[in-house]
């Protein structure tokens, strides 16, 4: 297993089978997001987006009691209005780079996961959370509003009503109440989170680097279009898989009755 290392505060781990971990490790601050961190973090999913042999990410923490607690407050409490003006396009690329990256990402999720931390799992595709689990988006009580995703992606999950609640009230929910909700897709006993979610990110990892890619980039870019327009772009992601090397070992390795060998194109 390969370790590299963004900053003093990310770390990416390569596991066998295709799965590499973004590792948040801030923990005497509950990796709470300063500056420096979140242009590690940027980093490390520049690297990975970019990596052939990568077919899932899993984000976690290094922290005992969170994930992450969101921004780092006592850094902006000493920006003035143009340190924060050129810090904002910093951070944001952070969120964005999970966002964006073009394989599956699987947010392993213990303690507290507010504001920007809460952000940062729902820009992954799937969450994982253990028992101890709390998440919310408090930003309206300190004067601001979610600024790393949260108003978009919210409402993805739970609906416009449900994310307006969430939001305007700034409560925290417990890992049980997230998972009725739909914001936590698998609930772990405490301290599991993370292997649970390695484990998962194996079992996606076993599949077709190209067919993950292409059906991540149909399920993003379909969302919001209507029927016939979603169809298009689900036609258009078949067709990069369908004349790949991908599909004709997948086909050959069915009918053999063996393991497929991926190319990954």
């Amino acid at each position: 297993m390969g370790e590299e290392r963004y900053g003093e505060h990310v770390v990416v781990r390569r596991h066998v089978e295709r799965v590499a971990e973004l590792a948040l490790d801030r923990p005497k601050a509950m990796n709470a997001v300063s500056t420096a961190m979140a242009e590690s973090i940027a980093a490390a999913c520049a690297a990975l987006a970019g990596d052939p042999d990568v077919s899932a990410v899993v984000v976690t923490s290094t922290a005992e009691r969170a994930f992450c607690v969101g921004a780092d407050l006592k850094e902006r409490n000493t920006f003035s209005d143009d340190d924060l003006r050129r810090q904002r396009p910093r951070t944001r690329a952070a969120y964005t780079g999970v966002l964006d990256l073009p394989m599956p990402a699987i947010a392993a999720v213990h303690g507290f996961a507010l504001g920007g931390g809460f952000e940062l799992a729902l820009a992954c595709d799937l969450i994982v959370a253990d028992e101890t689990a709390v998440l919310g988006l408090p930003e309206v009580s300190v004067g601001v509003i979610p600024g790393g995703g949260g108003t978009q992606l919210l409402p993805r999950r739970v609906g416009a009503a449900r994310a307006a609640e969430l939001i305007f009230t700034a409560r925290r929910l417990p890992a049980a109440e997230a998972t009725a909700l739909g914001l936590v897709d698998r609930l772990v006993p405490p301290g599991g989170d993370r292997e649970a979610a390695l484990d998962l990110a194996a079992a996606i990892a076993a599949n077709s680097p190209v067919g993950l890619r292409a059906a991540k980039r149909a399920l993003r870019l379909g969302q919001g279009l209507d029927l016939r327009a979603g169809l298009e772009v689900e036609d258009a992601a078949w067709r990069t898989t369908a004349f790949s090397a991908d599909r004709a070992e997948g086909v050959a390795a069915f009918n053999e009755k063996r393991p497929p060998r991926w190319p990954g194109e």
